[in-house]
């Protein structure tokens, strides 16, 4: 896969893995380090920030609900307001519950209830992003480091046509097993 498509691909997983449809984005994190053709820094920035942007446009749709039904009058049936237990935490804690917003289920309630009580769009941001990148760093801390551009079980030598060889990676081939 293109370095830059992956990194797209890590992005929008990481987005669509936040808000209110399903998904993880760990798995293609998790693929993409392992890889290794692009740093653990580089990764941890992209997954959170779309893993933060997909967090924030739950808290938008919580915003936003929470205005529509306050112009109207309406304060809704079923599924219009937040979860009672994520409007608790939010209301006790205020943004730094948010911290917790990496959290399956309960992250995307507590965005949404973060939105609904008005807590304000930096600080929602700021914490939001914390939680999200402290749990992408734990995991690729977890993870051993890539083997790309070592030589793996098999031969991957290549013929470069004058007489040379070549791993897989173009890298020149030195054969030190010679009798």
């Amino acid at each position: 896969m293109d370095g830059a498509a992956a990194l797209w691909g890590l992005f929008a997983g990481a987005f669509l893995a936040a808000t209110l449809l399903p998904g993880g984005s760990e798995a293609a994190l998790v693929w993409l380090r392992l890889e290794g053709a692009h740093p653990a820094a580089v990764l941890l920035a992209v997954a959170t920030a779309g893993n933060t942007l997909g967090g924030m446009s739950s808290w938008l749709l919580g915003r936003l609900s929470a205005r529509a039904g306050r112009r109207a009058g309406w304060w809704g049936g079923a599924g219009a307001r937040p979860s009672a237990a994520a409007l608790a935490r939010v209301r006790r804690w205020g943004a730094p519950a948010l911290l917790l917003s990496w959290l399956p289920l309960v992250g995307d309630a507590l965005c949404v209830a973060a939105g609904w009580l008005g807590v304000r769009a930096l600080p929602a941001l700021a914490f939001i992003a914390a939680g999200k990148a402290a749990r992408y760093a734990a995991l690729l801390a977890a993870l051993p480091r890539p083997v790309r551009g070592k030589l793996e079980t098999g031969d991957r030598r290549q013929e470069t046509g004058d007489g040379r060889r070549e791993t897989g990676d173009g890298r020149p081939y030195t054969d030190t097993c010679k009798p």
